[in-house]
């Protein structure tokens, strides 16, 4: 116990950096063997916290079933509320349910709702992150905290940037988001010049599931892509 409270000094802090670094490879490497195999999906984000009764937890999924039942397969995070909903949709479609696990000190546990050959653990938020955006075919947002607003802002950022291939980016629930988009508009663009007018058409704003299995097909008819599944 009186060791494990002395701190460690800078030598020891860069061993421990340096070893970490074969636990990161190995979990790309665990990641891309079962994604690649899985092939690429439609990923749903949204808070844990949202219960079962709720009308953006049934809304999600809703949203899961009707894409699952036109050929793509559902990625969530693989907790509960929001996550739980994209699978449960998913599966009771029959599609493909992925769930990108990560222990966290609250909120997150498995869903039932994944398929049992798709349940991928992560230690690094960053490898998982990876992953998500590495086999999307598209990003559905529903409302939730700040892990649902990192992942959509990290992956608009990586479109707009051209470091990844663009892919639909929706928001669903205009009374949820709707204030976030017009500060981004009157705030961001209008006032300070921050961002670019077109880079405000990489987002849409829609309400429904048929609006989001609209959005999504309609993408992928203009590039003569279609789903994996």
């Amino acid at each position: 116990m009186r060791d494990e409270q002395i701190p460690k000094n800078w030598n020891q802090v860069k061993t421990n950096d340096s070893w970490a670094i074969f636990k990161i490879m190995g979990e790309f490497v665990g990641g891309y063997e079962k994604m690649s195999r899985i092939g690429p999906c439609v990923s749903i984000f949204g808070s844990a916290r949202t219960k079962p009764d709720h009308k953006y937890y049934k809304l999600a999924e809703s949203i899961a079933k009707k894409i699952t039942e036109n050929g793509y397969g559902v990625i969530t995070g693989g907790g509960p509320g929001i996550m739980e909903a994209g699978n449960k949709g998913a599966h009771l479609a029959g599609g493909t349910s992925v769930g990108l696990n990560i222990t966290l000190p609250f909120e997150q546990h498995d869903n039932p709702y994944i398929d049992s050959d798709k349940s991928i653990d992560f230690d690094y938020f960053f490898v998982r992150k990876v992953m998500f955006v590495k086999y999307s075919q598209g990003f559905v947002v529903m409302p939730g905290g700040f892990g649902t607003l990192d992942e959509f802002f990290e992956a608009l950022t990586l479109i707009q940037t051209h470091k990844i291939d663009k892919f639909p980016l929706i928001l669903v629930g205009t009374e949820f988001w709707g204030g976030l988009f017009e500060w981004i508009k009157t705030t961001l663009l209008e006032a300070n010049n921050n961002v670019s007018a077109e880079d405000l058409d990489l987002v849409h704003l829609v309400d429904s599931e048929d609006e989001v299995l609209q959005i999504l097909n309609d993408f992928y008819n203009e590039y003569n892509l279609s789903p994996n599944f």
